[in-house]
């Protein structure tokens, strides 16, 4: 059955390519667009379709299993039915299914944009429906795939909504305080910023230690919503060897 609906996805995708969008979304990714460029109201319309008309057949272990296959192709948009299948099944989340998920950062996603949606609409509802505490994420801190310590902070910065604490979200982050990814960094630097909004003194007080050691960009995304004098403080009193 799983095998069945992975050809009928692939085939779907293939009948909708778009060079025009494949051509435009190339330029949003540094690292490369692997996809179709299927137009997004497309995608959509097929996506809650296929959710509606499979409801009988699949089970949230069936879906994991499709979303195993469809991860490993590296597609794009086969990533992103992956991803909106799992969200359908938010209510049959476990920890195991976290972890199994984690695996996909393994298994071929390999870009910021899918993973910033699994953050987003997927890994962010463990810790909103207190299926696991967020502390586990700090595992994800060493892994080898800079797409899953991103991952990171992105699902913190959801937390945002729920008003994740600084001393929940800070002991999780420290060990990417030194992480050479840009988009590491990025994700480090607008969670902060996040929470500085509401924690001025305590991330100042967490970025005044760090400022020598962190990426630029760390500074550059947390310090962008202070003003000039504010910003002043953060300035970098040694060397640091910027990101090639």
């Amino acid at each position: 059955m799983v095998d069945k609906k992975l050809k009928e996805i692939q085939k779907f995708c293939v009948k909708n390519s778009n060079q025009v969008n494949i051509d435009k979304l190339t330029s949003f990714f540094k690292e490369g667009f692997d996809g179709y460029g299927i137009d997004q109201k497309v995608f959509e319309l097929q996506k809650n379709s296929w959710i509606a008309d499979w409801k009988k057949d699949m089970t949230i272990e069936s879906y994991l299993e499709l979303g195993d296959k469809l991860v490993k192709t590296g597609k794009y948009e086969e990533i992103s039915f992956a991803i909106n299948f799992l969200k359908s099944e938010r209510s049959n989340y476990t920890e195991p299914t976290f972890d199994r998920i984690g695996n996909w950062f393994d298994l071929g996603i390999t870009n910021w944009g899918n993973t910033d949606v699994l953050c987003i609409f997927v890994l962010s509802s463990f810790f909103i429906d207190k299926i696991i505490l967020p502390e586990k994420l700090k595992e994800w801190t060493v892994s080898d795939s800079e797409w899953k310590r991103r991952a990171v902070p992105v699902t913190l910065a959801e937390l945002l909504k729920k008003n994740i604490k600084p001393e929940i979200a800070l002991p999780i982050i420290e060990p990417l305080m030194v992480d050479d990814s840009e988009l590491v960094q990025k994700g480090v630097g607008t969670l902060l910023r996040g929470l500085w909004k509401n924690h001025p003194i305590v991330i100042e007080k967490f970025l005044q230690k760090w400022k020598d050691q962190c990426g630029n960009l760390v500074i550059q995304y947390t310090t962008e919503k202070m003003d000039v004098q504010r910003r002043k403080k953060f300035k970098k009193t040694k060397k640091h060897n910027p990101i090639e």
